[in-house]
């Protein structure tokens, strides 16, 4: 599915999932139907942490299909904004995320799943376990300098020997 500013993803699910129609804010916020609020590029926020442990994973986004595949299979699909393709997490690494909990937030427009990852446990295309692995110094600390602190010591694997040749979809 491509997609670009003036052609976005629709905020259609493939026929297996159904999203009801926002009819009204108490339904949004107090009904027990799932319908999401996408925003004007087709897309809704996720946040993914461990399971286990809590740990922010990753911040990633899903258009309509990404949160549907999600649901109907048990594992986490995301819309790349840099590559522009529906993304199964960890199809290319082996790093899957399988699903423990999906919640949706008060107004619908932003998902929290708690993943088991398999293999090494990472989630970053960097290499470490978290995408969130250096701090940004604040009040204080920031004082003692600017410069970003990384978090995790190491990474759980070599992105060279993971993806080889696949562009890194960092954009510049």
């Amino acid at each position: 599915m491509q997609r670009n500013a003036d052609n976005p993803p629709k905020a259609t699910a493939p026929a297996d999932v159904e999203f009801a129609p926002r009819n009204s804010i108490e339904q949004v916020e107090e009904g027990n139907e799932l319908a999401p609020k996408f925003d004007r590029d087709g897309l809704i926020s996720c946040i993914t942490c461990d399971a286990q442990s809590g740990d922010v994973l990753m911040l990633g986004y899903m258009n309509a299909e990404a949160l549907a595949r999600t649901i109907e299979t048990g594992e986490a699909h995301y819309w790349s904004r840099s590559r522009q393709v529906l993304w199964h997490k960890g199809a290319t690494s082996g790093l899957t995320q399988q699903v423990e909990d999906m919640l949706i937030d008060d107004d619908q427009d932003a998902v929290w799943l708690r993943v088991r990852v398999a293999g090494s446990g990472a989630s970053c295309h960097v290499g470490y376990r978290s995408c969130f692995y250096r701090r940004v110094p604040v009040g204080a600390q920031q004082q003692q300098g600017r410069a970003l602190i990384f978090t995790e010591a190491e990474k759980t694997f070599d992105p060279l020997e993971v993806y080889g040749d696949v562009p890194n979809p960092t954009i510049l």
